[in-house]
Parts: structure tokens; sequence; C-alpha cells
């Protein structure tokens, strides 16, 4: 017992050492002989090995030859489980963010079940339960590697489709390029409906130049009833106690509405005088039209602006100007990309700005040099009250008595006039209110005092290359009566009416004068329904001239 406690803690001989190594050796091989014959027992499907000294043993699945197709097959179906879970993932992000009311989500989903149902084919599941006693049928692998093939591709096809969906660059980058595109169409519409608008508000409808021709057609047909010639000029053309009206235009069926709502309106109609000038055109029809019908004792002048043989070019600035080829180019352009390039301002395009009919307004003092004071009105206002309150106005020595305009930064001079201009920046307020023509009092002794005509002169004759202001009367106007306007109440004189489809009628309803002033005029068939009635409610539908020519029907 004691040599072999002696063995065991390293002590003896050496042979008996070696004896007992030896030993120890050939209970391991032993055990390891025993423990490789149980595993070659458990593998029925390996066939047997032959080990010298031991026997017949199972032979192991390592010393098998692999198929071939394996790592093909092994390669396929990795690819088909990647896009597999890609398709899950683009599904599951999809749904967080609720792309597309989940549309999105439901074409990933689809994806992905693809995957896995063209796995579980029967035909293709052989391959994969292949476990090397039998090999892959190549034909079969093929197909299945095209149809996984097919899929990969639509996968990625319709990610790349979808990926704007997920990438919030891409995203930003697509709606900057859609607001951009919309933001050049928006600019284009607005062009064509610029140009449309001119057109329109250009156009005379059929029944006004109707009217025009049937009247005139009266007035060569009857020149001795409706001619004034070489008769005496009655007194209360020029009384400077009554009160008188200045109506420049062109148009028949507006004159006579403005004079008709005025008449209507007035507590004393025998009391007011009317001065219409028109054109040598339509002088005819103008002196037709006012003499078909009473005014209540009103008294109505018709005459043509050739009467007044002072305004020609050699003293009216305008008149020389507008005689340019140039500028008559600039108003009557029909081509829509020269004519609409400068959009703010087409409005002063319209042909109207040519006649001098809309510059008569400047030499109010001449035309009636015995008048003290005089009511300028568009033709295209319509008047709802008695206007004789005017008169007794206390003017403060000042010549123009006019509605403001202006409202917060709205309507101020810098609108209206290049304040890039040294003369204008020296000159004049950028902020200053601007004021409304349509419904203007005008003191005429102040303005014989003042000089405006002379005044307007000097500013027209500076601007004959439009490079103080854009055409128009407004723009001179405010230079000429920079310092001489009196603000009136606006309930005298609410504008809008032909551009502004929420003016309200609390407000219209408690003006004395309203005013059509943009494109939609109301004898046009762009006019705003729901203000035209408050104008054609003073046409004299009952003549049988306007019913023969079926005007606003």
């Amino acid at each position: 017992m004691a040599n072999h406690h002696r063995l065991l803690r390293g002590g003896g001989s050496p042979a008996i050492k070696l004896r007992l190594t030896a030993f120890v050796a050939t209970i391991a091989l032993s055990l390891f002989t025993l423990s490789f014959l149980f595993a070659s027992e458990s593998n029925n499907d390996s066939p047997d090995l032959l080990l010298p000294g031991v026997g017949f043993i199972r032979r192991s699945m390592l010393d098998i030859k692999p198929d071939p197709l394996k790592p093909r097959l092994l390669q396929i179906r990795k690819q088909a489980d990647d896009h597999r879970s890609l398709a899950l993932a683009y599904a599951s992000y999809a749904r967080k963010l609720k792309l597309e009311n989940s549309k999105l989500v439901r074409i990933f989903a689809d994806l992905s079940r693809n995957y896995t149902d063209l796995i579980n084919k029967p035909s293709y599941r052989s391959l994969h339960d292949s476990d090397g006693s039998s090999s892959i049928d190549e034909s079969t692998l093929r197909q299945f590697e095209k149809e996984v093939k097919e899929r990969i591709k639509m996968t990625r096809q319709v990610i790349a489709e979808a990926k704007e969906s997920f990438d919030n660059q891409l995203k930003i980058q697509k709606l900057k390029d859609t607001i951009f595109a919309v933001n050049e169409q928006l600019t284009k519409a607005k062009k064509q409906g610029a140009f449309s608008s001119l057109i329109a508000a250009k156009s005379i409808p059929k029944g006004l130049h109707c009217l025009a021709m049937r009247l005139m057609e009266e007035r060569i047909a009857h020149p001795e009833k409706y001619t004034d010639e070489g008769k005496d000029k009655p007194a209360e053309l020029e009384d400077p106690s009554l009160y008188h009206y200045a109506i420049f235009s062109d148009n028949v069926i507006a004159a006579s509405v403005v004079v008709n709502s005025a008449v209507k309106n007035a507590k004393e109609p025998w009391k007011h005088v009317f001065h219409v000038v028109t054109d040598k055109m339509n002088l005819g029809a103008m002196q037709v039209m006012f003499k078909l019908k009473e005014y209540k004792g009103a008294h109505v002048e018709v005459k043509a602006v050739e009467d007044y043989t002072f305004l020609n070019s050699s003293y009216v600035p305008v008149l020389k100007q507008l005689e340019s080829s140039n500028l008559q180019k600039f108003y009557f352009e029909n081509k829509l990309e020269n004519a609409t390039k400068d959009t703010t301002n087409m409005k002063f395009r319209n042909p109207k700005y040519l006649s001098i009919l809309n510059h008569l307004r400047f030499y109010l003092p001449e035309m009636y040099p015995k008048l003290h004071r005089i009511l300028f009105l568009d033709d295209d206002v319509v008047v709802q009250k008695d206007l004789t309150g005017l008169w007794e106005i206390d003017m403060d020595g000042k010549v123009n008595g006019a509605v403001e305009t202006c409202f917060g930064s709205f309507h101020r001079y810098a609108q209206y006039m290049n304040f890039s201009h040294p003369l204008i920046k020296e000159k004049f307020n950028p902020k200053a209110c601007a004021w409304a023509y349509g419904m203007n009092f005008f003191d005429l002794d102040a303005w014989r005092r003042e000089k405006c005509t002379e005044e307007y002169h000097y500013w027209q004759n500076l601007n004959e290359n439009r490079a103080l202001w854009k055409l128009g009367t407004l723009p001179p106007g405010l230079i000429t009566f920079y310092s001489t306007t009196k603000p009136l109440d606006k309930s005298w004189h609410v504008l809008g009416l032909g551009y502004n489809p929420s003016i309200s009628m609390d407000e219209i309803r408690n003006a004395a004068v309203v005013h059509f002033n943009g494109n939609m005029k109301p004898w046009l068939d762009i006019a705003m329904n729901q203000f035209r009635p408050l104008w054609t409610k003073h046409v004299d539908y009952d003549l049988e001239f306007v019913q023969a020519c079926n005007f606003g029907l």
C-alpha cells in the first residue's frame, strides 16, 4: 500500500513508471474505440467501415462527398430569405409611418408572403429536404433560381419606387420640385387670366354695340329732332348757382345710368346740370339717348371732345405722347408673351388710357370757365343718394375733395410712383395716402389759383418715357393734387365693385356713390352677379332701342 502511494506521488523505478503509462494508454484507447463504435452504430445510413483490430464500423457523414448543387441551393435560399426579411422590414416601417393609408404595408407584406409561398411549393420543398442520400434535381433548382430572381427583381423595383416615402430628404426635394412646378403653372395661369380679363374688359358687348348703332341710325334719320345747332344755349348750363356734374364717356348706356341714378336720388332734380362729353363717333348716339326722355327737369348737355378746340397736341402733353407708335403698341399688344411681361400693371394696358376722354379731368377749369365748383363722376358709378351735401362742404382752400383709399401699407404713394427716381423721391412722401378717382368734388376757383393744370403739364412732360409712373390718370392726379386734396368721409364713395366680391352689403347700402372700378364692369358678362342689380335697375329697359338690342338679356 505504501508502494502504491509512492507510485502515485511519482516515486518508484523508471521501469515501473513505463509499465504504468502503457497501462493508462491502453485503457484510454479502449474507451475511445468503444465510443466510436457506439456513435457509428447510431447512424444507420452510414456505410460500414473496417478498422484494423476493431472490425467493421459505420462511416461518418463527414466522409461523404457533398452534392455540388447544395451550395448553390443554399445561396439561392439565403437570397430569398434576405429579401423576404427586407420586405418585412419595409412593411413594418411603413406601418409605423401610416404611409398612403397602409398601401405600402400591403405591398411589402405581399412581397414577403410570395417568398414564403415560393419556398413552400412542394416541387421546391423537396430541394430543401434533401439530406444527401439523394441528389438535387438541377432542372428544378434552375426553375427555383429563376423564380427567386424574378421576385428579387420585383422587390428591388418596389423598394426603389417607394424609397422616397421612407427617405425624408427625397420627400423634401420632391415637395420642393412640386411647389416649384405649381408656382410655374400658377404664374402662367395668372398671366393668361390677366390677359383674358384685359381682353374681356376691352370688349364691347353685342347689345351695347347694337344700341349705339340704332341710336346713330335714329340720329341720321331725324337730325332736326336731336341737334342743338342754331339754338340758344340754356343759361342753366353755365349757372354757377346750380349743381354741376362732369361725365366723360364713350359708353352710351353707362353714361345714361349715371345720370338716371343721380336724378332719381336728387331732392331737387331741376337744380342739377350734367355735362356729358364724348367723342365724335358716339356724339350722335349720346344726343339721341338723352333726348328720348325727360329727367325730372334736370339739364343734360352733350358735347364732343373735339368741340374744345384748345385740346390739341401742342397744348396737351398726353395727346402728343399718345401719338407715339411705341405707346400704341404697348396698349394694343395682342401677343400673350409680350402683353403679360408686366403682369402687375396689366390694367394700364386698357386702350381707354389712349383716349383723351380719360384725361379731360385735368382741364375742367378751362372747359367750364364760368363755374366755381363741379362734381366729376366716372361712367362706371351709380349714385344712391342726393349729392348736394358735397356743395356744402368747407373745402378749406383745397382743390380736390376725394375719399382716401389707403389702409395699412396699401394704396400709398409708393405703389403708384417710382420712388427710385430722384425727382419723385425728393418731392413726395412714399407713405402719403392715396385717394380715389371716380367721384371727385373740385373747387375750380382754388384750382385756378393753385395752377394745377400747369403742374400736371410739368410732370406729364417729364414722364414721356414712363420713368416716373406707369400709365393711367391716378398717378398724375396724385402728383397734381398732392398737397391740395381734402379727404372726404368714406361713405361718399365706396369702391371695388368691379373686382372685390368681399364688400359688405351694409357698406354698399350706406354709400352715396358705388363705383364698379376694375375689369368686371356691370355691362359685361364677367360682372359680379351680387353687385350687378345695383347698376341694371337704372338701365332704361323700357326704351324701344334697348329692347330691340336685347341689352342685358
